[in-house]
């Protein structure tokens, strides 16, 4: 599956399409006609802990978007499965049970959970894809453009590397969990701008994208390949980026090699600042949380203009075809554009970053 990505650019971007009048004719969601009241209940089942965004962001701005979508009457039932598929199985079955309106699922196993998503659509429920494709019968999916996600990765670790390096040097891949749709496109946008100009000495398949999983790979990878001789490390997140640091140094490496990210956590963007951690992908939350709440309102309530102007893309899963879909941009974060990134979009403050440990680098770095 190769993707369209939508013009959504800028990383400060937050906005809605009902506010903005690209709705056609049913104007903005307080002007429809609703086939359902604003008493909406919007089930949420999202996957992990490990990764800090879900509980910090996501969850927080679909509760509070569905919440002012419908004056305050529709509300959110969330779920974490803590990185376990029968968990967010059995999750998925209750909220089924309950007859919540609509399902926002961000999938642990994609393949696993399909039998869940069909019998939610059995029952009238209809299933958006949030972040990750999920197999079965849904009927939306809102995600990241997610090969460009590897493709910037890829391309960013190769300009870190600079001149220097050539189809000799070798560097270390570790992809996310192979049971997330999302880790494919990752590594084959990755791969689409390493192959050839590296030698991918070492690739491993991250289960869970646990940090202590990726610490004890990288552990392997350098004892097979030597800690000298690993010029960079392509990381598919930031918590496993983490644990790569954490096993470069256990063996000893004092001047690290350049190591990529994702998701702009708070620890990550404080590695970029000190030099630990080269660079991250910063993906806008607001921009893709607000937007599935919009898709889930708007699909309860029968508002096909909107929910059709949200979807404008088409993406395949292996068990469906022609998936109504929106993918936005991506932005490659390093410590040049902190301040236009993550400060300007208010995910964080200068004093979140630049505590004490870090208040010399932040200096040095232009964040004051």
């Amino acid at each position: 599956m190769r993707r369209i990505a939508i013009a959504v650019a800028a990383p400060t971007l937050s906005f809605s399409l009902a506010a903005c009048g690209a709705l056609g004719g049913s104007g903005s969601s307080a002007d429809a006609s609703p086939t359902k009241g604003n008493d909406v209940t919007v089930g949420l089942l999202l996957p992990e802990t490990a990764n800090t965004r879900y509980d910090k962001f996501d969850f927080p701005i679909i509760k509070d978007k569905v919440a002012s979508l419908t004056r305050n009457q529709g509300k959110v039932d969330y779920a974490n499965a803590g990185a376990d598929a029968d968990k967010q199985a059995s999750q998925m079955q209750r909220m089924i049970d309950e007859k919540v309106d609509i399902i926002l699922l961000d999938a642990v196993d994609s393949h696993a959970i399909a039998g869940e998503v069909k019998k939610a659509k059995d029952a009238g429920i209809p299933v958006i894809a949030y972040d990750r494709l999920a197999e079965g019968p849904i009927d939306a999916y809102i995600s990241f453009d997610n090969e460009l996600v590897g493709e910037v990765q890829g391309r960013s670790l190769l300009e870190a590397l600079g001149s220097e390096r050539d189809t000799s040097s070798k560097i270390v891949m570790m992809n996310g969990s192979p049971t997330d749709p999302n880790a494919k496109q990752f590594k084959q946008g990755a791969l689409a701008q390493l192959n050839g100009k590296v030698t991918i000495a070492a690739s491993f398949d991250t289960k869970d994208w646990k940090p202590e999983n990726a610490q004890a790979n990288m552990a392997q990878a350098i004892s097979q390949i030597g800690k000298n001789n690993i010029v960079g490390v392509y990381s598919a997140n930031d918590g496993m980026a983490a644990g790569v640091i954490k096993a470069l140094k256990a063996a000893g490496v004092t001047s690290l090699p350049p190591i990529t990210g994702q998701d702009a956590e708070l620890d990550a963007v404080q590695r970029i600042v000190s030099g630990e951690q080269y660079m991250s992908v910063y993906k806008s939350y607001p921009t893709e949380a607000e937007t599935a709440a919009e898709m889930a309102v708007a699909k309860v309530q029968g508002k096909d203009i909107q929910f059709d102007a949200l979807t404008r893309d088409k993406v395949s899963s292996p068990t469906n075809k022609d998936v109504p879909s929106q993918l936005v941009s991506v932005v490659a974060l390093t410590k040049n554009n902190i301040k236009d990134t993550v400060i300007a979009d208010g995910i964080y403050k200068v004093s979140d970053i630049c505590t004490a440990k870090y208040r010399s680098a932040c200096s040095a770095a232009g964040l004051k």
